[in-house]
């Protein structure tokens, strides 16, 4: 039976690079909501402004928006041998939609969670500086540029995003410990969450992920 492997954690654990090696690896699509509202946001219109708001603001985006755009893009072809959702479920309602989805496609769903400390978190996430050119992402803590400010590819000014500030990104983290706490626990009852070190290389992380991922999945209870 396909998976449906979820990709959780808090802001900056390194879910979106390791649902990206999984992706490379199994050949199974990538869907990072994230990504998706981010371009969302760019559209005018005033569905675009609200999710521009909401993601500035560091608010959930509210579950109607988000259950269509999975609806949508799981009804893709590409989907139909399972797929890997980056940033979704956040909530348990989402958790029972994906819930009802997944059996309606007749896959198996199961809950990755990536754990690391906060502190942590606030360097990797405060830290990220992006190049508007080519999309290059720099970290003043632990990948710095060559040049302070400046993109090492092609000299362009580095920028921050407004998700990546202080304030922001603490009210990212606390929405995320605050929504997804009942979430953790319905999967860890129905024996279908698997907890990685965050705080490892990429590599070992990647390597226990394809470990937890091989074992048998528990039935719903």
């Amino acid at each position: 039976m396909a998976k449906i492997i979820v990709m959780m954690g808090p802001p900056g654990a390194g879910k979106g690079t390791q649902a990206r090696l999984l992706s490379e690896r199994c050949g199974l699509p990538q869907i990072s909501t994230g990504e998706i509202l981010r371009e969302m946001a760019k559209a005018d219109t005033p569905l675009g402004q609200k999710i521009k708001e909401d993601l500035e603001d560091g608010r959930l985006v509210g579950d109607d928006v988000l259950a269509d755009i999975i609806l949508k893009r799981t009804s893709q072809p590409d989907c139909e041998g399972g797929y890997i959702l980056d940033g979704y479920p956040r909530t348990l309602e989402q958790a029972r939609l994906l819930e009802n989805l997944a059996a309606s496609e007749g896959h198996e769903v199961r809950l990755i969670k990536i754990v690391i400390p906060r502190d942590l978190l606030m360097q990797r996430l405060t830290g990220r500086r992006i190049c508007p050119k080519d999309g290059e992402i720099y970290n003043i803590y632990f990948r710095p540029p060559r040049a302070k400010g400046l993109c090492d590819l092609d000299g362009a000014p580095l920028i921050q995003r407004a998700d990546d500030l202080a304030e922001t990104v603490l009210s990212r983290l606390e929405d995320y410990e605050r929504w997804t706490e009942p979430l953790i626990a319905y999967y860890k009852a129905t024996e279908r969450l698997t907890e990685l070190d965050g705080t490892l290389p990429v590599a070992e992380v990647f390597d226990t992920l394809l470990s937890a991922i091989a074992a048998p999945v528990a039935k719903v209870v």
